[in-house]
C-alpha cells in the first residue's frame, strides 16, 4: 500500500481504483478485521496509570523490542550521529510533539541513533520523561537521551559521534570522551560557560569565512570551541576535531552575483559529513511512508516501524551488495525492493482458492501468460521451495520451459508460481524446478 499510496484502504477493492496485487491477496472485510485487531500485548497485563511500571508503550512495546533486538546485532559503522524524527500524527494523544522546524510539525517524537548512511542502530520513543542512563549522573533530558543511545557503542574503540546544538554540551561531551567516543556538535554560546569567543557582530564584521578557535583542557578532557561566520555565525564543540587545516567551499555572493570560495574549518567539514544519517533516514521513509488511517493512536506507530524496518533492510541490502562486488545498477532501488518483499510475504504459503465445494479436481483459473516474460525464473526462492500450492496445470498457449537448461515448449504450468515446466515421462522439469 505505501507504494501506491492510495488515499483510502478501501480504494484497494473498489472497481475504479483496484489495484490487483492487494486485493487478490486478501477480501476487504478480511484486512479491516486484522487491522481491528492488530495487538501486540494484553491489555488486561497492563499496569494502571500512577504504578511505577506503567508504561504509555505498552501497547506496542513488543514490536519496539523486537526491533531493536535486531538493529543492535548490526555492527556498528565509526562515525554515527543522534538525531530526532517525527512520526506524523494529527490525532490526540499526550504523547504527540510539535516541532515548527520538521517538515511534519505535528506527531510522536523518535530518537534515533545512526550513521552517515541512514542505518540505524538504537532508537527512543519520546514519551514525556527522559531519566538518567544507568549509572550515570543526571545531565538533563537532551544529554540523557544521548547517554541512553549511546550505551550500545563498545568503549575504548574511538567511535565518533556527532549530534546538534539541543544535545550537546560540556559535560555530555566530557562523559562519552572518557568512554574514548570521541564527540562533535553545534553547541549553544549559553552552554560554554568562561569561554570567551566573539560576537555574532565581530564575526560579521570579519567577513564570511572568518573563523576563531579556543581550546581547553578540563578534569583531563582537551575540548576545542571554533565559532565559524558564514551565512550566520554557528559555534561547534569537540573533543577531536579542530578548525584546521581548512578547506574551501562555494558559496553565492549575493552582491557579487556569483559564486565564491569561502573558507571552511576541518570540524565543520567533519560534522556535515557525518550527522545527516537521520534526516537521510526520514527522507527514505517519507518516499513510500505507509499512510493508513485509524482512530487508534497506536497504529501510526507500527506502521512507522513496518517501513523503518523495511528501509534498515535495504539498506543492508545495498551494503552487502556493495561489499559483494554488485554493480549499482544491478542494486534494487526502495521501491522495488519493497515490492519483492511485499510479493514473497504474500504468496510465501499461501494455498490455492477453490470454488464452490471443495473438490481434488478443481483448480483456479490461471491468468494468462505475460507476452514478455523475465530470462529467470519469475518467483522468489522462498515461493518456489515453499512446497505449498504447487499443482501442474493446462493452458491453451504454448510457452518456453523455464527450468535452468531446458528449451522445450511445453503446455503445462505451475499453479502458483505461473511459470512454464517440462512435466512428461522423459523430462520432469516441475519437479526439479520446485526442490532446489
Amino acid at each position: 500500500m505505501s507504494i501506491f499510496g492510495l488515499p483510502g484502504c478501501r480504494m484497494y477493492w473498489q472497481s475504479a481504483t483496484r489495484i490487483d496485487c492487494v486485493a487478490n491477496t486478501m477480501a476487504l472485510h478480511r484486512w479491516e478485521a486484522i487491522k481491528r485487531n492488530l495487538h501486540f500485548s494484553d491489555n488486561l497485563k497492563q499496569a494502571p496509570i500512577g504504578e511505577p511500571a506503567y508504561d504509555k508503550l505498552y501497547k506496542v512495546r513488543p514490536l519496539l523490542t523486537s526491533l531493536l533486538e535486531q538493529f543492535q546485532a548490526i555492527p556498528i559503522d565509526e562515525n554515527l550521529c543522534v538525531d530526532e524524527q517525527i512520526v506524523p500524527f494529527k490525532g490526540k494523544h499526550p504523547m504527540k510533539q510539535y516541532n515548527p522546524k520538521k517538515p511534519k510539525r505535528w506527531g510522536y517524537k523518535v530518537f534515533v541513533l545512526a550513521d552517515s548512511s541512514g542505518m540505524v542502530y538504537n532508537f527512543e520513543v519520546y514519551t514525556g520523561c527522559i531519566c538518567p542512563c544507568n549509572g550515570q549522573p543526571d545531565i538533563g533530558a537532551s544529554g540523557n537521551i544521548v547517554l541512553t543511545l549511546s550505551s550500545i557503542i563498545p568503549d575504548n574503540i574511538s567511535h565518533k559521534l556527532y549530534f546538534d546544538n539541543w544535545f550537546s554540551s560540556v559535560d555530555l561531551q566530557m562523559l562519552l570522551e572518557k568512554r574514548k567516543i570521541h564527540c562533535t556538535g553545534t553547541v549553544r554560546t549559553n552552554r560554554l560557560a568562561g569561554c570567551c569567543l566573539p560576537t555574532d557582530q565581530d564575526m560579521k564584521r570579519k567577513g564570511r569565512g572568518a573563523f576563531e578557535e579556543k581550546e581547553t583542557i578540563y578534569n583531563g578532557v582537551t575540548l576545542r570551541a571554533v565559532k565559524w561566520h558564514d551565512n550566520r555565525a554557528v559555534t561547534l564543540l569537540s573533543t577531536f576535531a579542530s578548525a584546521n587545516p581548512a578547506t574551501t567551499v562555494t558559496r553565492w555572493d549575493k552582491k557579487k552575483k556569483t559564486t565564491v570560495q569561502v573558507k571552511c574549518p576541518s570540524i565543520v567539514t567533519k560534522y556535515n559529513k557525518s550527522m545527516g544519517g537521520v534526516d537521510l533516514l526520514d527522507s527514505l521513509i517519507a518516499l513510500y511512508r505507509t499512510k493508513i488511517r485509524s482512530k487508534k493512536w497506536y497504529h501510526r506507530v507500527v506502521f512507522h516501524m513496518f517501513d523503518f524496518a523495511v528501509v534498515e533492510a535495504w539498506l543492508l541490502y545495498r551494503r552487502d551488495s556493495r561489499d559483494c562486488g554488485i554493480p549499482p545498477k544491478d542494486v534494487s532501488s526502495l521501491a522495488k525492493f519493497k515490492a519483492e518483499v511485499a510479493g514473497c510475504l504474500c504468496m510465501e504459503k499461501k494455498t490455492l482458492k477453490r470454488r464452490g465445494r471443495p473438490s481434488q479436481h478443481t483448480e483456479e483459473e490461471q491468468p494468462e501468460k505475460r507476452p514478455k516474460t523475465p530470462v529467470e525464473p519469475r518467483p522468489s526462492t522462498l515461493v518456489r521451495i515453499d512446497q505449498t500450492g504447487h499443482w501442474p496445470v493446462w493452458v491453451e498457449r504454448k510457452g518456453r520451459c523455464k527450468y535452468p537448461g531446458c528449451s522445450g515448449i511445453v503446455k503445462v504450468q505451475c499453479s502458483k508460481c505461473v511459470t512454464y515446466l517440462c512435466f512428461s515421462v522423459e523430462r520432469n522439469c516441475f519437479l526439479n524446478f520446485h526442490k532446489q
